[in-house]
């Protein structure tokens, strides 16, 4: 049965209308459009969908959202409040960021062992992350970047621009008709587990699905072809 609860989510107060017992990663994408919880398995083996629950990692495919009234939540939006942590910036600095599937719950896991210990060392790094899997790495840049996080400051967001990793890209809409949907037209979008992947008909590029949320326009044909 559908409820009113209230959420503290990245330091607000929001009403969403749920059942108690839906996933909270469910409500945190598809009710708040807070598309950068991702959700990897849904069965908390990934931990693509780590946030925090007052501070401490948990996975959000697991968690019911009634559980989570009273207590904040913090997504990877909520890292983004006018600065670029020093956490951030060791990230891009070493080059830890692969597809972006599992980099909001590292960042999450991460911040929440940083919270606790300024200067973690390897072995606490990496009993941190260990709930989080990432398929592209052999995850060394990444340890080395939360061990390293303390030789950065934090900065203001505009100095790296589009550089920051955890950075919530805008979504693309179109109205049928619009020049946008004409462009829109001429790309295909396949479905794959994690999401969809974007191909560039004329230029052949391929764009991370990681990156760009799209709202699905039933009015262009098309979309689904290959």
């Amino acid at each position: 049965m559908t409820e009113a609860l209230t959420l503290t989510v990245n330091g607000g107060a929001v009403a969403v209308a749920v059942e108690p017992m839906r996933r909270l990663s469910q409500v945190l994408r598809e009710d708040l459009r807070l598309i950068g919880t991702k959700v990897g398995c849904d069965a908390g083996d990934c931990g693509a969908c780590t946030v925090l629950l007052d501070g401490q990692p948990v996975c959000a495919c697991l968690t019911p959202v009634g559980q989570a009234v009273g207590h904040a939540i913090t997504t990877v939006e909520g890292l983004a409040n006018g600065t670029v942590s020093k956490l951030q910036r060791s990230f891009h600095h070493h080059g830890a960021a692969q597809c972006g599937i599992c980099m909001p719950g590292m960042l999450l896991a991460a911040s929440a062992l940083i919270g606790r210990v300024e200067r973690p060392s390897e072995d606490e790094v990496q009993d941190a992350l260990g709930g989080v899997l990432c398929r592209c790495t052999g995850y060394r840049k990444i340890i080395t970047a939360v061990c390293e996080a303390h030789r950065f400051d934090d900065e203001p967001a505009e100095a790296m621009g589009n550089r920051i990793v955890g950075r919530a890209f805008p979504e693309l809409t179109a109205s049928p008709g619009s020049t946008a949907a004409s462009a829109l037209a001429t790309t295909w979008l396949r479905p794959t587990r994690f999401g969809l992947r974007w191909c560039d008909r004329r230029m052949r590029r391929r764009v991370s699905s990681s990156a760009i949320s799209v709202r699905f326009m039933p009015a262009i044909p098309g979309w689904f072809e290959s």
